[in-house]
Order: structure tokens, then sequence, then C-alpha cells
């Protein structure tokens, strides 16, 4: 994992240092900034490697940026992108008049290899999160994504909700992300899919489908775990797909759409009992979706061979 941020350099080098460094040579990017606001200038970004793909997230301050031909010359990538604009709306201009808007919580697909000027609608910062993945024949099935240019996705498509579902988890390295190489060719198939490029009835897109809604379904799970009332119907009318489809989504994992949610809320009490002490067990119980906090004591020990109590006493000592 590649970790850098400027807070550890002087504030006069700030600015230069993420332009050389962090722009140039690692990003194939240039970037510009007023000279009055370089002195204010900070910036975080890490990446780590999920298979053969690099998934980077950076925050910074707001400055324009391109991917100008020289760029590409120098950086080549050969890379379906994948971006997701958490904070920071902008404009993107990929030329000859094409200008699209990027709002907060946008998704991108692109190709990294081609030129591109992007403008910050403010000037209070960004914060993104951006998916490289080789563009191998076996990644894309041989379909045409070269002349893929920088577009966001739109927001309420259905592809666009299991490809930031998936985005999510492989960024928070979610446990039930245990096969991340799969994930990562079944996203870039999402993406392709959803720029149109790939055909939905290949077996390798039914099952990126697959792969995406179980990731959007565990979504909606860990937004509602405090919601007893949580069930299979719930999923299914969110996603809109029949209950039979929710069930047949988690049986390869080889938990139930039950056991899984039970486990997540365990692994959520857990992590409350562990960071948050003034919280009682019972508050923590309920706000994990368990009505029952006989129930919870039980299912609790059984599952990791601790009560409550000790977990949290653990943590205190440790």
């Amino acid at each position: 994992m590649i970790s850098f941020s400027t807070d550890d350099l002087r504030p006069q080098d700030r600015f230069d240092h993420w332009c050389e460094v962090r722009g140039k040579s690692l990003f194939g990017v240039t970037i510009e900034l007023e000279r009055e606001r370089r002195a204010d200038f900070h910036g975080r970004f890490s990446a780590v490697t999920i298979g053969n793909a690099t998934l980077a997230e950076m925050s910074a301050s707001s400055y324009r940026v391109s991917r100008t031909p020289s760029d590409i010359a120098r950086v080549a990538g050969d890379s379906l992108s994948i971006g997701l604009q958490i904070r920071g709306p902008g404009h993107m201009n990929t030329g000859r008049d094409r200008v699209h808007r990027v709002r907060e919580g946008d998704v991108t697909v692109s190709h990294s290899d081609l030129p591109f000027a992007a403008t910050p609608e403010r000037s209070d910062g960004f914060h993104f999160r951006a998916l490289k993945i080789p563009l191998t024949g076996d990644i894309a099935l041989d379909a045409r994504a070269r002349d893929l240019l920088p577009e966001a996705l739109g927001r309420e498509a259905r592809l666009t909700r299991l490809i930031a579902a998936m985005f999510t988890a492989l960024s928070e390295r979610q446990q039930h992300t245990a096969a991340p190489t799969a994930d990562i060719e079944h996203i870039a198939r999402l993406a392709l899919l959803a720029r149109g490029r790939l055909a939905t009835g290949l077996p390798e897109s039914r099952a990126a489908l697959r792969a995406g809604y179980l990731h959007a379904a565990r979504a909606i799970m860990k937004r509602n775990l405090h919601r007893p009332d949580l069930s299979p119907a719930t999923v299914a009318a969110e996603i809109a797909i029949s209950l039979r489809q929710v069930h047949v989504l988690f049986e390869p994992t080889g938990l139930s759409f039950a056991r899984t949610l039970t486990a997540m809320r365990l692994e959520e009490a857990r992590r409350q009992l562990q960071t948050m002490p003034a919280r009682s067990v019972a508050e923590i119980a309920y706000a994990c979706g368990f009505d029952s906090i006989a129930t919870f004591y039980r299912v609790f020990r059984a599952s990791f061979g601790m009560t409550p109590g000790d977990v949290r006493m653990a943590s205190l000592n440790a």
C-alpha cells in the first residue's frame, strides 16, 4: 500500500511536490492552481493493489487537472478507469465541445489514455476514488473500450447502483469481498455493460450482474442493520428484483440471507463494543437490530466464543 500526505512537507513545498511526484510521475496528469492559493494547499493520497488493479483514494484542495497527449505518452496506462466523486463537483471537458458535469456521488467510466480537462465548481477541495483495471482481453472479453471518453453514468440506472456498491465494498475492503480478483473482473464488466460495450446475455455478463446485485443487497442490509423487521422482501423491493432472486443471490456464499444478516449484525455489535464504551450492551444490541437481549447473548457467544462483556473488557484492557 502507498500512502502520502502533504502534511509532512513544508507549506511552501506542498503544491510543487504534489504536482511533480503525485501528478506528473504517478497519475500522469497536469495540475494547475493559482499561485496565491498554493500556500494553503494540502492533499492526501493512498493506493492499494487488488489483483492486477489499483484502487486509489485522494482528497486535496481544489485545482484544475488535465491529461494531455504528452501526459499520456509519458505515463500510459491502457486501463479501464472507474471513478467515484465523493465530494467536490466539477466539469469534465473531453474535447470537441463535449463538457460533462460530474456531481458528488457520480460514477464515471473511461479509458485511462484519453485526454480531458477537469475544472472544479467550488474551492473547498475534493474527495475522489479511482479504480484502474488493466484492459486485457480476458477482462474486457475483447469488447471495444479504448475509445471510452470520461462520462458519468446515469444516477438512477440499475447498473450504476451495482457498480457503486461493489466499488464501496472494494474500497472499504469488507469481509464479504472474499474473492477480490473475481470482483475486479465483475466490476469491469458491469462498467462496460453500463457504457453499452458488452452484451447482457453473455455468461460473464450474467455473473457480473449477480455479483453486483449481491453487493447491492449487502449494502442495503448494512445500512438497515438497526431495523429488526429488515427482510428479504425489503431488499428485493429496493433493488427491483424478485424475492426468489434475493434468496438465489446468497446461495453460492454458503450462507442464507438470514444467516448473513445475523453475521453482519454481530460484527457491527462487536465493533461497537470495542469502540463505544459509553454505550450499554443492551443499547448496542438494539441498535444492531436484535429485538431480544437473550437472543443477542446466545448468538454472540456461539459466534465469538465470548460474551459481549468479555469483548468489551478485553478492548478496555488492550
